[in-house]
């Protein structure tokens, strides 16, 4: 059994642990107000953008003078896997999760007889990658805080992946992120964003509207999609950082409130295992001299 004193030094540090717990819920909490507006702002543009490139894209007829970007390489034997997580930790599941779904992808596609390739955006997804697949990393970028990432950043990585694909390294591009639902809820979530996912992009893409109505280009098609084909990848980029921004501080939260509620349980727990002990004690040095007087 533990002595009193070893009791009440772990009394002690479970007390100052909670505290701190305590305190990062509250920052977690601080930052998710402003990471989930800055995702919800985010979306509807991005989600057009998107739209409008697969219907411009779903009439065109691909040729050889065609955007790569959308003709892609005529292969789908390379994939890159771009799996974009956090750099910091203690936020629940938020991480793992998006690894475990690039691990599953990646397995599939290994078992098809593919190659896969995987660009990381954040030191914890490389760390969770690293350990299966440490032959298959080709490149890894450390971004910061998630939040302060703007979008000459998201820019930046795009510019990167676009040479990699003009230079011939893969054929298809997957990027990786959690989509924020709720300070509860993070979907991790799968997107092709290179070449321009033609099929899917349209069928999500809404009925109706202007991306339905008959118009007339000026200039051609290919000559706006060679303009946003690549501010297409940076703005998809660009949202998922946005989404993994808001995603980490609500999965932050959540842990730091389980890990806060957790410390109080273990204090009770051992404030009465402690009280025990004490009554255990005090018990024991009055039966030792009721007896030492009888004796006498």
């Amino acid at each position: 059994m533990a002595s009193l004193k070893a009791l009440k030094i772990r009394i002690g540090s479970v007390k100052s642990t909670q505290k701190i717990t305590k305190a990062m819920k509250m920052v977690a909490a601080a930052k998710l107000r402003r990471a989930q507006e800055a995702a919800e702002a985010g979306r509807p543009y991005a989600q057009r953008l998107e739209s409008v490139v697969a219907s411009l894209a779903s009439k065109v007829t691909v040729s050889e003078s065609s955007p790569k970007l959308l003709a892609g390489t005529g292969k789908d034997q390379v994939h890159l896997l771009v799996v974009a997580t956090s750099d910091k930790g203690l936020a629940g599941a938020f991480n793992s999760n998006i690894a475990r779904l690039a691990r599953r992808r990646a397995q599939e596609l290994t078992a098809e007889g593919k190659t896969v390739k995987i660009y990381t955006i954040g030191r914890k997804g490389r760390a969770v990658l690293n350990r299966l697949f440490p032959k298959n990393i080709i490149h890894s970028i450390e971004p910061g805080d998630l939040g302060k990432l703007g979008f000459a950043d998201a820019r930046g990585y795009a510019d990167d992946l676009i040479a990699r694909f003009e230079g011939g390294e893969f054929d298809v591009a997957t990027l990786f992120y959690s989509n924020f639902k709720s300070v509860l809820t993070q979907e991790p979530t799968e997107q092709q964003i290179i070449p321009v996912a033609v099929p899917a992009a349209a069928a999500a893409a809404p009925t109706g509207g202007a991306a339905d109505a008959a118009v007339t280009y000026e200039p051609d098609e290919e000559s706006i999609l060679a303009d946003l084909l690549p501010r297409n990848v940076a703005i998809q980029l660009y949202r998922a950082m946005r989404e993994n921004a808001a995603s980490e501080q609500g999965s932050k939260m959540t842990a730091m409130d389980n890990a806060t509620r957790n410390a109080g349980d273990l204090i009770n727990r051992l404030t009465i295992q402690y009280n025990r002990t004490r009554q255990a004690a005090i018990t024991t040095e009055l039966v030792e001299i009721i007896s030492g007087a009888e004796a006498l």
